[in-house]
């Protein structure tokens, strides 16, 4: 495709110089630019090694470099000719800095690990890597070598639990053959009339008819004994390598330094090359390593739980790691910063913004949105497409169509169609998409594969319907947000051709402000520009039930007795009471719909309604019920509502502790009743006995 770098110098507002063999005979021109200042970007992903070594040949350049991929995302596809405002806002994004730098979490290995499965396969392995880990066995069948090289475990597996570094496995010895003080002579196995006694050196007591011939050629070395008890026993390992047929971790993302590999027919003629591919990245699991800290959490904004009443779940439930576990005694949530494989997916549910992605940070993702659809804008595109994809498989198939389009063989990637690679798709929700098409985007389309967990596509297709509901509400007609899922180059060919059909309507002015770090504000910021230019401006837009972060509740007034007890279970001051009168006030603006109003409620009085109001009255405080205060019969002073207190009248009338005096108490403020009951003569106190 002919670049044309007077047009895009006008976009990036630079000049820019065409080279077409920078990485061969022009090589000369890109040590020679090595020595300017600022960052050094290069459009050519192909040959960044080659790169990388002609700059540590030339002398004084110091200059950083950065590569951006212009080919397959934009160059390559049959409609190329229309690439160029893509590929301008591919080069500005590459102008951005990296992210601030994060906390980290750090995992450290002393190369202990151990081999679940048949002896063996597990032996095999063990050669392969035992020249730079210390590794040891648990055998579960299989026939092993007459050397023992490695420690070997038998019995069975109760637990397998940690992470890289910190695993903690417990078991069972429950065999009669203890492996420590086995010599493997054989002597055993020759002996067993019914051959329960396999190379393994474990014994199956289903087949053992208890002739005890094994004890007797046992007897110098002693390592039988059916009298032993079952011990239970745990052992630290840095690794684990699970041959298995059923992992030890069943959820979707298993820690870090577990892997797992099920047994596979093969061929015969070698290693499965799934397992030698595990093998291989073992070997390099020595030492220290470094992850960033990819969430960051704030407590006073969880909506999880108060007063011991689960609210929001989401977080918990999506988890494909496992790392979110309740902790309702301090009334939040717990993140286990070493299980966390930074999908994301608990920040796109969150509804208050408690739980917000780190790497990158909201506001540095939003710049990226801003400058890649405003440098498109101004180079002449339109109908902008962010394809948000993961930046491995994600990223493999999207070069893999630009390629197969080069060839002739696929359409490519459409020229409106601008790939944003992001760490897990999973990690962008309702605000940044929002203000993805505040910003000009078109739509705005989430590409999945095999990577993502089946829940994170659900939550992803609630939020979508959620952001899709409030701008239809809003008159911006067609399809703006869209979850692709494909598993080959075929299918992802296919599903952006589809992309070209039909138009959405979108504000006429694209918004300018900045992402903030929390979720509530950039979603306000990008509703106000989205509501001020839309073709339609309803009272309230209904929203779905499953993951709507705005609504309204109901209280029915006949069952509610004003006790308030849902104003101090808020966790986002959307309930509020009159400290003047007994009332139940309410800001639908803070309203995240987490449900722990109604679940607190002692009479079920209140229901959630998930909407999106539209109106000046969503900022303000509004009264949900009210009632008429009751005084004190001695004093006159208001101590509650007439209503809760003719309740509890009723309910305590019938007991015998609330009888007389002490039921004539209950109509008193507090005050009153401590007075009354000093002043009382005609009772019996524990003083005049």
């Amino acid at each position: 495709m002919p670049l044309q770098e007077k047009a895009l110098g006008a976009a990036l507002g630079e000049e820019l110089t065409l080279h077409s063999s920078l990485c061969r005979r022009e090589a000369g021109a890109f040590q020679q630019a090595l020595q300017g200042s600022g960052e050094l970007v290069v459009a050519c992903t192909q040959e960044q090694r080659l790169f990388g070594e002609l700059a540590g040949r030339a002398q004084g350049a110091e200059r950083p470099i950065r590569f951006v991929n212009i080919r397959e995302t934009g160059g390559w596809s049959r409609d190329a000719s229309r690439a160029m405002p893509k590929i301008a806002a591919l080069l500005a994004a590459a102008h951005l800095p990296d992210p601030e730098p994060v906390p980290t979490v750090t995992y450290t290995s002393a190369g202990r690990l151990l081999v679940i499965g048949p002896i063996e396969q597990a032996e095999c392995v063990a050669a392969l890597v035992a020249d730079v880990l210390d590794v040891t066995l648990f055998t579960q069948g299989g026939a092993g070598a007459q050397e023992r090289r490695f420690p070997v475990l038998g019995g069975r597996i109760e637990s397998v639990k940690g992470w890289l570094g910190a695993f903690d496995v417990t078991f069972s010895r429950d065999n009669p053959i203890d492996l420590d003080l086995c010599t493997r002579c054989n002597a055993c196995v020759a002996a067993c009339p019914e051959g329960a006694i396999g190379l393994d050196y474990q014994i199956d007591l289903a087949r053992c008819a208890s002739h005890r011939a094994c004890v007797k050629v046992c007897e110098a070395a002693g390592a039988i004994d059916f009298s032993r008890e079952a011990e239970s026993c745990s052992e630290n390992f840095d690794l684990v390598l699970d041959l298995r047929s059923q992992p030890a971790f069943l959820q979707h993302a298993p820690p870090q330094g577990y892997f797992f590999v099920p047994p596979a027919a093969g061929d015969g003629r070698g290693m499965p090359a799934d397992l030698l591919a595990v093998v291989l990245k073992l070997r390099e699991m020595v030492g220290e390593f470094e992850k960033p800290k990819f969430f960051a959490y704030k407590a006073k904004l969880c909506a999880h739980s108060r007063n011991e009443k689960v609210g929001c779940n989401a977080c918990v439930e999506i988890c494909s790691a496992e790392a979110i576990a309740s902790d309702r005694a301090h009334q939040q949530v717990k993140v286990n910063s070493q299980l966390c494989v930074g999908c994301g997916a608990c920040t796109t549910v969150c509804p208050t913004g408690a739980l917000t992605y780190a790497y990158p940070r909201a506001a540095e993702q939003g710049v990226k949105f801003k400058t890649l659809l405003s440098t498109y804008t101004k180079a002449g595109g339109r109908d902008a497409v962010l394809l948000l994809h993961s930046q491995e498989r994600g990223q493999a198939l999207v070069e893999e169509v630009g390629r197969a389009a080069q060839l002739g063989v696929a359409q490519g990637v459409p020229a409106n169609v601008i790939p944003v690679p992001v760490w897990h798709t999973a990690s962008t929700g309702l605000d940044l998409w929002l203000s993805a098409i505040a910003f000009g985007a078109s739509r705005v389309v989430v590409l999945t594969t095999d990577e993502e967990a089946l829940q994170y596509r659900d939550a992803l297709r609630e939020q979508m319907e959620v952001a899709q509901t409030i701008l239809n509400g809003l008159g911006y007609a067609g399809e703006h947000f869209k979850l692709v899922r494909a598993g080959n180059l075929a299918d992802l060919d296919q599903e952006l051709q589809l992309l070209l059909a039909g138009r959405t309507a979108v504000p006429q002015v694209a918004a300018r402000f900045a992402v903030a770090p929390e979720k509530r504000s950039t979603l306000e910021l990008a509703l106000d520009h989205l509501i001020e230019h839309a073709p339609a401006r309803p009272e309230a837009i209904a929203l779905p039930a499953a993951g709507a972060p705005f609504g309204a509740i109901a209280v029915a007034k006949d069952k509610c007795t004003m006790c308030l007890s849902c104003v101090s279970a808020c966790p986002a001051g959307a309930l509020q009471d009159n400290p003047e009168l007994p009332q139940l006030r309410f800001i639908e603006k803070n309203c995240v719909q987490c449900g722990l109003c109604a679940t607190t409620c002692p009479e079920r009085a209140i229901a959630l309604e998930p909407r999106l109001l539209l109106t000046s009255e969503r900022r303000q405080a509004r009264v949900l019920n009210e009632m008429q205060p009751y005084g004190c019969v001695r004093c006159g002073k208001p101590f509650g509502t007439l209503k809760a207190v003719e309740a509890m009248i009723g309910k305590l009338a019938g007991h015998s502790m609330f009888q007389g005096a002490a039921l004539e108490r209950l109509k008193m403020c507090g005050d009153c009743r401590v007075i009354d009951m000093y002043s009382a003569t005609d009772e019996v106190k524990i003083t005049n006995l």
